[in-house]
């Protein structure tokens, strides 16, 4: 409670503090519209007692009122207040081009969600890639920072390839990225059922500054968690938090083949800055080979991100020993990657155990789990933590186990790996990438090793 209040503090001293400043701009004049332009669809947008306000309008997609300057690094500042039925957000370096979609406004796109999802200060791609930084999976104690029937105050900071949002004071988002550099800034009102018209979100103190930066910009803590979302690289505060790339998109000096001693001479390419493992006709490790991680991990977190093609199994196995015969893939517990609708093996094992970021024949993931599709870049994570593990899709916890537990021992006894003593229960085992015949690509992959103390 202590730190909620003092961050509180802290956000008001900086929205206050700010607005005195001659830096400081007024984005809206609360007067009228001058320098603002309405695109796409129809609702209705007034000036009342100084404010913005968009009124939701029955069969109108999603309206934007938007600045006709673009903008490329600042720190921009408002408060809102909107009613509970209405969503909305406000769109940052964003663009509208007649011979893309017919001028349909895309970009990045700060939440305002006072639905119980409580995404509020996420960072949302509006048509283009959708969710980028939801708040719950991410940051818990940003979720309730909103205040659904009052007016809220937001920071967004956009410095170079570092986007970071705050709600009433509290960290919300913190993400790198750099599809965007510049664009303009707009005021959504969301498209909404003809029963939900009538309903009104309003904005007030709308301040931006973009000169001098370095003085107003919040200092880059470890308080949430960051999204690096730039392929194969690291941000500095990952450095600062012992995060290591095990693929630079260029190298595979960290890996060599299952078994072997060094890196398969043919069956795996290094090109576009992706890893990726050439089809064979569908057959295990009859290409290639599985590659390896020249290290072994214990207790880490692992992210990395994977394209499938049509039909495509593959997976990304831990724990990883090479003490067990096989004449396949090497034996270890299994994040599985595949294509559900097309590879058969989605509909074998049991209640759906070998789907999409399962441990492969042992605990299926979540149904209601996010995939990117096929063809584009999805993101994967598994967590080891003093045997408690988890699988992470695309920013959304899947599944959770603890290893040797007795419900664990006896998934394993009920699965394909029976036979194979003391299974998945090694202190620490290498990482792998498996070759299962299809074409699959890999990047961005980083490790964190984990200090646990009992």
């Amino acid at each position: 409670m202590k730190k909620i209040i003092f961050t509180i503090a802290f956000g008001l001293v900086l929205f206050f503090s700010s607005c005195n400043n001659s830096d400081w701009q007024h984005l809206f004049n609360g007067k009228d519209f001058e320098g603002f332009v309405q695109r796409n669809g129809k609702a209705q947008y007034i000036v009342d007692n100084g404010e913005m306000v968009g009124i939701s309008t029955a069969g109108t997609p999603n309206s934007f009122m938007c600045t006709q300057k673009e903008y490329s690094d600042f720190i921009l500042e408002f408060e809102v207040k909107i009613d509970t039925l209405l969503n909305s957000g406000v769109q940052i370096r964003s663009h509208s081009f007649d011979s893309i979609r017919n001028g349909r406004v895309f970009g990045y796109q700060v939440e305002i969600d006072p639905s119980a999802r409580a995404w509020s200060g996420g960072i949302y791609d509006e048509a283009r890639r959708a969710w980028l930084y939801p708040i719950t999976p991410y940051n818990p104690e940003a979720a309730m920072a909103f205040n659904r029937y009052s007016w809220n105050k937001y920071r967004i900071e956009a410095i170079g390839n570092h986007i970071r949002t705050w709600v009433n004071g509290i960290p919300a988002a913190d993400m790198i990225d750099d599809a965007d550099a510049s664009g303009f800034i707009a005021f959504q009102v969301h498209q909404v059922p003809d029963e939900h018209a009538g309903l009104q979100v309003r904005w007030k103190n709308i301040r931006i500054v973009t000169e001098n930066l370095e003085k107003y910009k919040t200092e880059v803590r470890n308080e949430i968690y960051q999204i690096n979302l730039i392929p194969n690289t690291l941000s500095e505060l990952e450095q600062r938090e012992g995060w290591r790339l095990l693929f630079d998109g260029v190298s595979s000096a960290n890996w060599r083949g299952a078994h072997k001693e060094a890196f398969p001479d043919s069956g795996w390419i290094i090109e576009n800055g992706a890893l990726t493992v050439l089809p064979a006709g569908g057959e295990e490790s009859k290409g290639g080979g599985d590659i390896v991680t020249i290290q072994e991990f214990g207790n880490f977190m692992l992210s990395f991100e994977f394209m499938i093609t049509e039909g495509a199994n593959s997976g990304v196995k831990y724990f990883v020993t090479e003490k067990y015969e096989t004449s396949g893939s090497a034996i270890g517990l299994e994040y599985q990657i595949l294509d559900d609708v097309n590879h058969p093996d989605a509909r074998m094992g049991r209640d759906g155990n070998r789907t999409l970021a399962s441990l492969y024949d042992l605990i299926p993931s979540a149904e209601n789990k996010k995939f990117n599709g096929i063809g584009k870049w999805n993101t994967g994570m598994i967590v080891s933590r003093n045997r408690q593990t988890e699988h992470w899709l695309n920013g959304m916890k899947v599944l959770e186990y603890e290893r040797g537990s007795d419900e664990y021992l006896k998934l394993v006894q009920e699965s394909k790996y029976k036979g194979y003593e003391n299974f998945g229960l090694s202190d620490k085992g290498h990482i792998l990438l498996q070759d299962h015949g299809n074409k699959v690509s890999f990047r961005s992959i980083k490790v964190k090793e984990l200090l646990v103390t009992d």
